[in-house]
């Protein structure tokens, strides 16, 4: 999983090991200790280690930030292998049909299309603790420009939440 301490990427973690899979987890050096703790088998430093050059094959590579290279991650695929890519654009959406139509490699790139039964399903998962929340920080409503600011930084390890003032 490649951009994998984000909110996005810990909750994918979670829900991969509770199917049963072995987790590579790629990010920032800063990341590595809290992707331990949420489970991932291995950890890999994208600055100091390119996971393309190892001999390692993957079922699955998911993509959560759009910064992982296209073809050597495809080489880097099992056959029938899944590339999914969040935050993707127009072009590698076009190019991910031309390689799922031509390859035995699948890419996936569509935009997520979540319900009540899947929000509940993860309230409920969440609930028995059976996948954990990482929430690096809680900020004020009033706070929510630096919310934004700490988000886009790529500092965040996990959520960052905005807490709601009833009056």
């Amino acid at each position: 999983m490649f951009g994998a301490g984000g909110a996005i990427g810990t909750f994918a973690i979670g829900l991969a090991k509770l199917a049963g899979a072995i987790v590579t987890a790629i990010d920032s050096k800063d990341k590595l200790p809290m992707l331990t703790q949420t489970c991932a088998d291995f950890v890999i430093d994208y600055e100091e280690q390119d996971f393309t050059k190892s001999d390692q094959k993957y079922d699955v590579i998911f993509d959560v930030v759009g910064k992982s290279p296209y073809k050597k991650s495809l080489a880097c695929l099992n056959s029938k292998g899944r590339y999914i890519l969040a935050n993707v654009g127009f072009t590698p959406m076009i190019r991910g049909v031309w390689t799922s139509k031509t390859t035995d490699k699948i890419v996936i790139s569509a935009m997520a299309q979540e319900g009540r039964a899947e929000l509940t399903e993860i309230s409920e998962l969440l609930e028995a603790g059976k996948i954990h929340c990482v929430i690096d920080r809680t900020l004020a409503l009033e706070e929510i420009p630096e919310a934004h600011r700490y988000i886009d930084s790529g500092q965040r390890k996990g959520n960052t939440v905005v807490a709601m003032q009833a009056d």
